[in-house]
């Protein structure tokens, strides 16, 4: 669609959310209680949040894509910050902004999983072939510890040593895979080899200590303990790398922007990521903290609560949020 045709199709609906903006920013605190108008202003804002991300794909004129972010820019403000508590506003980032910000930024999600789970995949096929390849791809001591933790014999499993509480391994958690996040994330300034690289390396990691434990003979301890916060944990990862991606095809490639414009399109898009890549991440911590080690609930039980976790997961991020999208398709 050519972008006379675009502003010819949204421009009344811009008019009248910049209408409604004038009206909220000189009603006082109280009146902005009126449900009625904070409804339809939700809405607008939704579309208006779709416009922006049809313009910034479609590389409109700059001039048309700074006149929309400031209206969701001004939306945002009123919408959130004065009328919605923080806990509203997390609602709403989990029920629509999340799965739409996936669904909106696919390409690089599914960039950021094929770089995961490709080596992940042919790491595990390579190592069940030649047991002796673990030892290249990860260090003998390392190897050694990971062994210990998923003995059969232990009473609490995927720890390195027993004593450890599960809050105490609830915080180790959250800082291990934070960590893992953020590099990901971080790594694309680097024209994106940064994410690239930790994308391939986790995947190779997980993938080779995946296949050295069936060729131990530990699968059933190993894969009972990952199954429950594995969903959470590498979509989590994904989510992060998408996000480092984006921000490095900016460096690469900015279009019709100023590179800096464009880092600074990049990282307010992508942040949505971040958010729920820290979100999962922190489910993650807490099912593998208090479920995944637990070894009182059977083997079957763990799977199936594994396989709920992925149906879940796929479930959010291609079904949540569809109202709001097919009524702005619709139009």
């Amino acid at each position: 669609m050519r972008q006379e045709e675009f502003e010819k199709r949204y421009q009344t609906l811009w008019n009248k959310f910049e209408q409604a903006i004038n009206v909220l920013t000189r009603f006082k605190k109280k009146n902005i209680e009126n449900t009625v108008l904070l409804q339809t202003f939700a809405d607008d804002y939704r579309q208006i949040c779709y416009c922006l991300a049809l313009a910034r794909e479609r590389q409109y004129s700059p001039h048309l894509i700074n006149q929309l972010e400031s209206f969701a820019f001004q939306g945002h403000q009123l919408l959130y910050r004065k009328r919605l508590g923080v806990f509203n506003r997390v609602y709403q980032f989990i029920l629509y902004g999340l799965p739409q910000a996936v669904r909106e930024q696919a390409k690089f999600v599914w960039i950021a999983s094929l770089l995961f789970y490709l080596p992940a995949l042919a790491i595990f096929g390579f190592t069940l072939l030649f047991p002796e390849l673990i030892y290249s791809l990860v260090d003998p001591d390392m190897v050694a510890r990971i062994e210990s933790m998923y003995d059969p014999a232990l009473d609490k499993i995927g720890r390195e040593r027993q004593a450890d509480t599960d809050f105490m391994m609830f915080g180790y958690y959250i800082r291990n895979n934070i960590g893992i996040a953020f590099q990901s994330f971080a790594g694309g300034i680097l024209a994106t080899i940064g994410t690239q690289f930790f994308l391939i390396f986790n995947g190779t990691f997980f993938g080779g200590v995946s296949a050295h434990i069936i060729n131990i003979g530990y699968q059933e301890t190993f894969y009972s303990f990952v199954a429950g916060h594995s969903s959470y944990e590498l979509t989590g990862i994904v989510l992060s790398g998408a996000a480092g991606l984006q921000i490095g095809w900016a460096v690469i490639a900015p279009g019709c922007f100023s590179r800096k414009q464009a880092l600074i399109n990049a990282g307010r898009r992508s942040m949505s990521l971040v958010y729920g890549a820290f979100f999962l991440l922190l489910i993650a911590a807490f099912v593998e903290a208090f479920w995944s080690s637990n070894t009182t609930f059977s083997v079957m039980t763990k799977y199936w609560v594994g396989i709920a976790g992925w149906l879940a997961i796929l479930s959010y991020f291609f079904l949540a949020g569809r109202r709001s999208l097919s009524q702005y398709a619709a139009r």
